[in-house]
């Protein structure tokens, strides 16, 4: 009996941020929705991380214990093998001013606290897999 393909794999997520509470939240809200999730607690392993697993989209904390957050963007967006990777900042600190955005390499942002029941849809609408 053929039953098909199994179809395309959710998308990975990278979740980089220091607080384990947030780490956890979203890793349990996107593994509700069945999406992947990775983790990350510092910008240095973030980039290691990406560089190995190339996951489908990266959440990225903007203020981390060993690198700012837009520092660790712009590094991963220097990487030929991660800079198509979409990067969508995850912060609480909101200006009002987007300038800051592009030049980083990030594909845009979400505010935290998250939204547990938007948050899924959210991030599938960033993924490089367009799910």
């Amino acid at each position: 009996m053929i039953t098909g393909s199994p179809g395309p794999a959710p998308p990975l997520v990278l979740i980089v941020d220091d607080n384990d509470k947030n780490r956890k939240l979203a890793r349990d809200v996107l593994g509700a929705a069945g999406l992947r999730t990775l983790e990350a607690a510092s910008g240095s392993a973030a980039i290691a991380l990406a560089a190995e697993q190339l996951p489908d989209v990266i959440l990225l904390d903007l203020r981390l214990p060993d690198m700012d957050g837009t520092d660790v963007a712009i590094a991963l967006k220097r990487d030929a093998r991660t800079a198509p990777i979409p990067l969508v900042a995850l912060t609480a600190v909101r200006t009002g001013d987007d300038s800051w955005l592009d030049p980083a390499g990030f594909a845009g942002y979400l505010e935290k606290p998250i939204r547990v029941d938007e948050f899924p849809a959210q991030v599938k609408r960033y993924a490089r897999t367009g799910v």
